[in-house]
C-alpha cells in the first residue's frame, strides 16, 4: 500500500496549524508533514502541537537541520514525542540549507561528516544505548536517555546527492526526497540507497518518502508552472502535477512504481485554500490508490 500525506507549508502562519491538523485527522489523512524552514516555524514545537490536536494521523517533520541541534537535545525531544504519542511521530533530519546555516553561524565544513555522526549517535540513543563518542562534530560522554522510546523508532534523513543517499542507506531508517525528484530520480535514489545498505550489511526495511508538488483548481497549472519556474525547474520532465484527483493519483503511482513508499503532496506556496487541499488529498486522491 502506498502511503499518502500532505504538507503544511511554513509559509502559513503557525496559528493556522490547529485547524488543518484537526481536519487531517477528521478526513482520515494518513500523514501530515511539517517543515523547519529558517526562519519560520520550529519543527519540534509544531509537531508536538499537531500530535496533541489529533488522534490518528502521523505527524512528520522533514527536516530538522542538524547543524542547529546538539544530538542529545534531538534525542530527548524525539524520545519524548514517541513516548507521548506512540507510533505517530516521524522524525527526519538533514544537512539544512547551507546559506541559512551560514546566517546563524552553524555552517559545518563537512556537512556529510556531521550528518553521519548525528545519525549514528541519535539512533543509538533512541535505541536506549549508553553512548560515548568523540567525533569531529558530535561528542558524547557516557550519555543515555532516562526515557527512551518503548520500542524501535525510525529515523529518516533528507538526501539529494550521491554521497548523502548512500549514507542514508547505511545509517538511517528511511530517506526523504524533495519535490525536485521526478520518478527517474526516485529510481536513482533507490539504487544509491541500496548501495549504502549493502555496504553496511543492512537488511531491515528502508522507507522512501517523496514530496510531490501538487496544484489543483482552475489556476492549478499556472501556479505549478510559476513555482517550478521560480525554482529554475520548469524544464525538468515529470516534475510536479496539476489537475484533478485522477491526474494526481497517476503521478503518485508513477513515483510509487519508481520506488517511493510514501508520497506526500506538497501544495504550492500560494495555495489559496489549504483546507480544501487537505480534503482533496484524503477524500479524492486516497480512494484512487492501492
Amino acid at each position: 500500500m502506498t502511503g499518502l500525506g500532505a504538507v503544511f507549508r511554513p509559509q502559513l502562519p503557525p496559528e493556522r496549524l490547529r485547524a488543518l491538523a484537526r481536519l487531517a485527522d477528521e478526513t482520515g489523512l494518513e500523514e501530515l508533514w511539517l517543515w523547519e524552514d529558517c526562519f519560520r516555524e520550529g519543527g519540534i514545537s509544531t509537531t508536538a502541537a499537531a500530535l496533541a490536536w489529533t488522534e490518528r494521523a502521523r505527524i512528520g517533520v522533514g527536516l530538522l537541520p542538524v547543524p542547529l541541534r546538539n544530538v542529545a537535545i534531538t534525542a530527548m525531544e524525539a524520545a519524548t514525542l514517541h513516548r507521548m504519542f506512540p507510533g505517530r511521530a516521524v522524525l527526519g533530519i538533514g544537512h539544512g540549507v547551507q546559506d541559512w546555516m551560514g546566517q546563524v553561524g552553524a555552517r559545518a565544513e563537512s556537512p556529510l561528516t556531521l550528518l553521519r555522526e548525528h545519525l549514528l549517535a541519535l539512533r543509538a540513543l533512541l535505541a536506549g544505548e549508553r553512548v560515548t563518542t568523540r567525533g569531529r562534530y558530535v561528542t558524547l560522554d557516557d550519555v543515555a536517555l532516562d526515557w527512551p522510546p518503548d520500542g524501535p523508532v525510525e529515523v529518516l534523513t533528507g538526501a539529494t546527492g550521491p554521497r548523502t543517499l548512500r549514507l542514508a542507506g547505511e545509517a538511517a531508517d528511511g530517506t526523504v526526497l524533495t519535490a525536485r525528484t521526478p520518478p527517474e530520480g526516485v529510481r536513482r535514489a533507490r539504487r544509491l540507497i541500496d548501495e549504502g545498505r549493502r555496504q553496511a550489511g543492512r537488511t531491515d526495511p528502508h522507507r522512501v518518502v517523496v514530496y510531490l508538488l501538487t496544484a489543483t483548481g482552475p489556476d492549478g497549472t499556472a501556479r505549478l508552472r510559476a513555482e517550478l519556474t521560480d525554482e529554475g525547474l520548469a524544464d525538468v520532465p515529470d516534475l510536479g502535477v496539476a489537475g484533478d484527483a485522477d491526474a494526481v493519483a497517476e503521478a503518485v503511482r508513477r513515483l510509487a512504481d519508481a520506488g517511493a513508499d510514501t508520497v506526500v503532496l506538497q501544495p504550492t506556496a500560494d495555495e489559496p485554500e489549504p483546507e480544501s487541499f487537505v480534503r482533496f488529498v484524503a477524500q479524492d486522491v486516497r480512494p484512487l490508490l492501492p
